[in-house]
């Protein structure tokens, strides 16, 4: 599991920042979640190594522009490419007739599946490999976090144990594989657990933003790996933020710090910090760390791998 900001910068961009967008990369199964996908994300695309004819799920958070603005053009070029598969999209109610708007007003068609999914809080997709949960947070309008959860795998299996003890191969082994216990043809029990290493428990992330601090986000958050959450202003600006239901650098380390996460990486950062300015961005990192020393400042093209826990 490896994340990407493919767009660090709140409502507008700047010279070294997009608007919202992050990639989730899934490389055993060469897929690409991508979440939010504001204007220029395309462009974001292909100034980075990752590749547009993997996305498979897009979740957009909220349809403010700055998070949805690029969309469309993503879509349609993911379709003149000629090898985009099937997109499913997930988001609030209202995505599905925007998206709409946009593709007849444009002319614009689709050569493959598109389906969007609206969504309340709860699991919204589950497959054998991951659970996709969402929660609503607090803006202006209704906004959603995810929480991506990987599931925990069975250690590796023993084989040249399994052969010592005169198992037969075949369906029994994936049995043990599963950390079952088994009845062998010749009345022996063998337990699966025993014949395998130690489970590897799964990652979870989480993604929060736009958001005020809220219980919503802490709940979505227990215990993740990382938790990339908004931090638009500095605490010095905290009227400002619970005016515009925005979250301070001190808010996103409260969440992080009530979550009892692993790692949190600040992003939709304000432009109003720009270096010379009073207040810069390296200000609102040593206040975040001033609670939840952990924290990191997301910027474009970042890269990051999420640990597996030892």
């Amino acid at each position: 599991m490896q994340i990407t900001f493919l767009g660090t910068s709140s409502g507008v961009p700047t010279r070294s920042r997009n608007v919202s967008s992050i990639a989730l990369r899934l490389p055993q199964r060469a897929e690409i979640w991508l979440f939010d996908c504001g204007e220029g994300t395309q462009h974001q695309f292909l100034r980075s190594d990752l590749k547009v004819s993997q996305i498979s799920r897009i979740f957009i958070t909220h349809l403010h522009g700055d998070h949805i603005f690029g969309l469309t053009g993503l879509l349609a070029s993911c379709g003149l490419a000629g090898n985009a598969k099937r997109i499913d999209i997930y988001g609030p109610s209202g995505l599905s007739e925007y998206l709409q708007a946009c593709v007849r007003y444009s002319q614009t068609h689709f050569s493959y599946p598109v389906k969007v999914h609206t969504i309340e809080p709860g699991m919204i997709f589950e497959d054998e490999e991951y659970q996709v949960v969402c929660g609503y947070l607090k803006h202006r309008v209704t906004a959603l976090g995810y929480r991506i959860i990987e599931k925990d795998k069975p250690g590796r299996f023993d084989i040249e144990k399994a052969q010592k003890l005169g198992i037969p191969p075949g369906p029994i082994y994936a049995q043990l594989k599963q950390g079952q216990t088994v009845t062998l043809p010749d009345g022996r029990t063998i337990r699966g657990t025993e014949l395998c290493g130690v489970p590897q428990i799964g990652r979870k992330f989480v993604y929060c933003t736009d958001t005020v601090f809220c219980e919503g986000a802490v709940e979505l958050a227990q215990d993740a790996d990382v938790l990339v959450h908004e931090a638009t202003f500095s605490h010095q600006d905290a009227e400002m933020a619970f005016q515009r239901l925005h979250s301070t650098s001190t808010m996103a380390a409260q969440v992080a710090l009530a979550a009892g996460v692993k790692q949190l990486i600040m992003t939709h950062f304000s432009p109003r910090y720009a270096p010379g300015n009073t207040i810069i961005l390296d200000d609102l990192l040593t206040e975040a760390r001033a609670i939840f020393p952990n924290t990191n400042m997301a910027y474009d093209f970042l890269t990051h791998e999420i640990p597996r826990r030892s």
